[in-house]
C-alpha cells in the first residue's frame, strides 16, 4: 500500500490546511496584509443537456443497485483496489478543508478476530437489554442478531476515523470543524467508490465503538466513525427484502 502510505506521511506532516496555515502565519511580518487565499483556474468539465441526464440517470440506477451484504467471499480484493476507493473518499469536501479523517484497512486474521470478538460482545449487551424494544423492533426486517460474522469472512475491513482536533507542528491543538459532517461525506464517496469497483459492503456501527481505536492503536483526537467489511458476496449470499422510499416521499420542490 505504497500510495496511502506516502499519503499518511503527509498528512502526518500536515494534519490539516489550518495547520499548515498556522505556520504560514508564524513566518508573516507581524501587521502583513498578505492574503493566504491563492485562487487557480477551475478545471470543470461540462457536457450537453443530453449528456447530463444520460449520465445522471446511468449513475442513479448504478447505485441503486447497491444493497448492503453480509455474507462475504474469502476471494481476495485485487490490488490496489481499495487503496484508489480510499483515494475517492479522501478527495471529499470537508469544513475549511480540514479533511478531519483517517481510513484503516485491516487484513490481518488475528486482528479481524479481536474486533469481531469485541464487537460481538457489545452487541451481545445491546442485544439483550441496551437496545430499546422499539430499536429491536426496526431491525427485525433485517435479520440482524448479535453474531458478526462479517468481521472475519470479509477479506478486508476500513474503519473510517474522525479527526476530532489537530496539532500544529510545534504541538499546539487545532480545533477541527465540521468533522463529523465531513467524514460523513467522506463515507458516501467511500462506499461508492467500492460499489463501483465491483465490491460489496456493509456499514457496522457497534455501539459502544471506543474499542476500535484500543485494539487499532489510534490516537485520542480519532474517533472510530463506523466499520466497514468489504469484499466480494458469498456465493448465493441473501439480502434482505426491503425497498426504498420514492423519490416524492425524500424531494421537496418549492
Amino acid at each position: 500500500m505504497s500510495r496511502p502510505a506516502a499519503r499518511s506521511r503527509a498528512t502526518r506532516s500536515c494534519w490539516s490546511s489550518r495547520r499548515c496555515a498556522s505556520t504560514d502565519r508564524a513566518t508573516q511580518p507581524q501587521g502583513s496584509s498578505v492574503s493566504r487565499y491563492q485562487p487557480r483556474p477551475l478545471q470543470f468539465a461540462r457536457f450537453s443537456p443530453q449528456e447530463m441526464q444520460a449520465r445522471a440517470r446511468a449513475l442513479r440506477e448504478h447505485l441503486q443497485r447497491r444493497r448492503t451484504v453480509r455474507h462475504f467471499s474469502s476471494e481476495p480484493i485485487p490490488d490496489g483496489v481499495l487503496e484508489d476507493a480510499i483515494a475517492c473518499a479522501a478527495s471529499a469536501p470537508s469544513g475549511a478543508n480540514q479533511q478531519p479523517w483517517t481510513f484503516v484497512v485491516v487484513r490481518d486474521p488475528d486482528t479481524k478476530a479481536k474486533l469481531r470478538h469485541a464487537a460481538e460482545e457489545e452487541e451481545r449487551q445491546s442485544y439483550g437489554g441496551r437496545m430499546s424494544k422499539e430499536w429491536l423492533h426496526e431491525l427485525e426486517p433485517l435479520g440482524t442478531t448479535w453474531e458478526k460474522p462479517h468481521i472475519t469472512e470479509a477479506p478486508a475491513l476500513i474503519i473510517p476515523f474522525e479527526q476530532v482536533w489537530g496539532r500544529t507542528e510545534d504541538g499546539q491543538r487545532v480545533k477541527h470543524y465540521y468533522a463529523a459532517e465531513s467524514i460523513g461525506i467522506a463515507v458516501g464517496f467511500l462506499l461508492a467508490a467500492l460499489h463501483h469497483a465491483g465490491l460489496a459492503s456493509l456499514t457496522h456501527t457497534p455501539s459502544p465503538m471506543k474499542f476500535l481505536r484500543e485494539l487499532l492503536g489510534r490516537p485520542e483526537n480519532e474517533r472510530p466513525f463506523v466499520l466497514i467489511p468489504v469484499g466480494l458476496p458469498a456465493p448465493g449470499a441473501m439480502v434482505p427484502d426491503i425497498s426504498r422510499k420514492p423519490l416524492d416521499e425524500v424531494m421537496i420542490l418549492r
